[in-house]
């Protein structure tokens, strides 16, 4: 996938993130299929859920495992997120056999592809995911800085 592809994918997450709860931090996700095609999509939703698990990522993969494989291996998916994954978005993709990762800004306090961790590609595991960081981070993380100036207000 180019640059322009990637683009175009975190594109579609922050949309995904503008739909999340005003109580939740605005973090999208978008599965793509092989073509690039749009598969699933979801924005956190911890606080309107009351669920720990409700992370963007999570809730896309989930719907994505539904419609798009084998029911569980999303082998030729992109998954395409606002902010980098944390350790357990991370370690769910791997295990969902997602081929590619692309997202927007870096989370140096919790990220795990790459910030404080590199978990996609820890030369341990068996299956690890390609990954591109770094896609129209400002955008991204203006969604953040914008939500958290609020909270503070």
């Amino acid at each position: 996938m180019t640059l322009a592809d990637d683009q175009r994918m975190i594109r579609a997450a922050i949309v995904a993130a503008r739909s999340a709860s005003d109580a939740d931090v605005p973090v999208g996700a978008v599965v793509f299929d092989a073509d690039g095609v749009e598969v699933a999509r979801a924005a956190n939703a911890r606080e309107a859920a009351s669920d720990p698990t409700a992370h963007a990522e999570i809730l896309a993969l989930r719907a994505a495992a539904k419609i798009y494989g084998d029911g569980w291996r999303l082998e030729g998916a992109t998954l395409a997120v606002t902010l980098e994954p944390c350790t357990m978005c991370a370690g769910a993709l791997v295990l969902a056999r997602v081929s590619r990762v692309v997202f927007g800004a870096w989370e140096p306090k919790t990220g795990a592809v790459g910030s404080l961790w590199d978990v996609v590609r820890d030369k341990r595991l068996t299956y690890r995911p390609q990954v591109r960081g770094g896609v129209l981070e400002d955008e991204c993380a203006g969604l953040l800085e914008d939500f958290f100036r609020e909270q503070r207000a």
